[in-house]
């Protein structure tokens, strides 16, 4: 079998990123490059920082200014967008706020990554339900089933959940749809309407930094609902204990109990201002091709894979000793990821056919 050649030219400019030379950075899945302009981002939040009151202002008018922006980018409805500190965070206060019952069940796929699983895990008369993989979950709903969770992605496999018909399993029980767009956001265009509520750690493809997620509550699929706990923050900045009432904020920014992390705002803007050069779609086109291209080299040339024919923006194979396989190939200058018993080669704008080919040739030698 012949294979085309993989798409030559990167889609970003790799010049705009904090990339060592001569490194295929190919753990976007991990940790993305980060911009350039993150650096002088960052550095205007200080700044704002150390600029008293009208610094806490500014500061303050970034996060408004954030918010709509996220809106468009994620496919939202106005409002619903907002933040928190990670997936693991938002989901534990989703889960807190379920008026549950004994008896209640929560269905995710039973290799699902522990940020989204977990903080269902330890609720009292109520089953977390691991069903065998996404086609399994299905099978694994029933009446009781309160909540459906699923990364759009897998962190495991590279895996594309099929989002619409997970929409359909969950109506068809009543059941809320909780996706986890981690390994999506950023390079795969979102339907947010299509879900209940949704996170993504801003710090992989969505080119943030660790310790600022975006949080969807979808408003017209859950219109009351409210967290169980607040803080200063989502309950309003001039709130008093003894005001007798508990206003919580409009939108999805009641998932944010406490101070922003402005740094990460800051340096959400300085990806979406680059995410904007580029036409709805045009990441995904691009890394998908790369994907394509090093899986079908690799099933040609027999390496095992655990990520089907439709590829994401990363390529899974199986590995007894995959971190020791991560460290060989990044001594061949290619970075990618491991853990988990596999490696994750994952692509982003940056990465071209040099890289794609160098991360084929770095594989094949690890597999002997």
């Amino acid at each position: 079998m012949t294979i085309a050649a993989p798409p030559g030219a990167p889609l970003f400019d790799p010049a705009a990123f904090l990339i060592e030379p001569g490194i295929a950075h190919v753990c976007a899945g991990g940790k993305s490059a980060p911009l350039r302009t993150t650096l002088p981002a960052m550095g205007r939040s200080l700044m704002d920082k150390a600029g008293g009151v009208a610094g806490d202002v500014r500061q303050e008018a970034e996060v408004h200014r954030l918010l709509p922006r996220l809106d468009a980018f994620w496919g939202a409805a106005p409002g619903e967008m907002g933040l928190c500190a990670s997936v693991a965070e938002g989901v534990a206060m989703l889960a807190e706020s379920w008026d549950w019952r004994e008896g209640d069940n929560v269905v995710v796929a039973g290799h699902e990554y522990p940020s989204l699983a977990a903080p269902f895990a330890r609720i009292p008369g109520v089953e977390l339900r691991a069903a065998p993989g996404l086609d399994g979950i299905a099978g694994a709903v029933d009446g009781r089933t309160r909540i459906l969770a699923a990364s759009s992605v897998s962190f495991l496999s590279g895996e594309r959940a099929d989002i619409p018909a997970l929409r359909a399993v969950a109506d068809r029980v009543g059941a809320a749809l909780v996706l986890d767009h981690t390994q999506a956001a950023g390079w795969m265009p979102l339907d947010a309407g299509l879900q209940d509520f949704g996170f993504a750690n801003s710090y992989k493809w969505m080119l943030g930094i660790t310790g600022t997620c975006a949080a969807h509550w979808n408003r017209g699929r859950q219109p009351g609902w409210a967290p169980r706990s607040a803080g200063w923050h989502s309950l309003g900045t001039e709130w008093r204990p003894d005001d007798g009432t508990r206003p919580l904020v409009e939108g999805g920014m009641r998932f944010n109990r406490g101070n922003p992390n402005h740094a990460g705002v800051y340096a959400l803007h300085a990806a979406l201002d680059h995410f904007e050069l580029f036409p709805r779609g045009a990441v995904a086109a691009h890394v998908t091709a790369l994907a394509g291209w090093l899986r079908a080299r690799c099933a040609e040339a027999g390496l095992p894979l655990l990520t089907p024919a439709q590829v994401g923006a990363s390529i899974c194979l199986p590995h007894p000793d995959s971190r020791a396989a991560v460290a060989a190939m990044a001594e061949r200058g290619v970075w990618a990821w491991g853990g988990r018993g596999r490696i994750r080669v994952s692509f982003h704008g940056y990465n071209d056919a040099a890289d794609a080919a160098r991360s084929f040739d770095a594989l094949r030698a690890v597999f002997g």
